[in-house]
């Protein structure tokens, strides 16, 4: 299997954003800040991204979780005897509580995840601006 079959990011790792923009001649424009914010840029997507994968697989560790301990509910009553014909009265209401409950759960962790990674893009975007505003402050007499 070929390098970019493994990784289809590795055309990435090689790319240069000082280079690029060290080739461009625009007056005014320093070429090494606008490549320094640029990477910055690039870190802060990275961050998020691995926030947001962590978040994901933790979702996806609790919903496996969630099933073997249904699972394991399922197989207990089988095993005590109990009978479909004669369903206990109050199971109905409290399996809906455990999975309402569980359904919370899965969604607070997803909602945690999602406003972790949106803050890093958020402090970064707001980094952003601070260096646009500083960058083209008029200078004081």
């Amino acid at each position: 299997m070929s390098k970019s079959a493994e990784n289809p990011f590795a055309a990435f790792a090689a790319f240069d954003p000082t280079k690029l923009f060290s080739e461009l001649k625009l007056p005014g424009i320093d070429p090494t800040s606008l490549a320094a914010t640029q990477q910055k840029n690039l870190e802060a997507i990275t961050a998020a991204n691995k926030r947001a994968l962590e978040g994901y697989q933790a979702v996806a560790k609790r919903q496996a979780e969630i099933f073997q301990e249904a699972a394991a509910e399922v197989a207990s009553l089988v095993k005590g005897g109990v009978s479909p014909s004669m369903p206990d009265p109050n199971a109905a209401k409290l399996a809906m509580e455990k999975a309402m409950a569980n359904l919370r759960e899965l969604a607070e962790m997803m909602s945690k995840t999602n406003s972790e990674a949106f803050e890093l893009i958020n402090q970064r975007m707001n980094e952003n601006l601070e260096e646009f505003r500083k960058a083209f402050a008029q200078p004081k007499k």
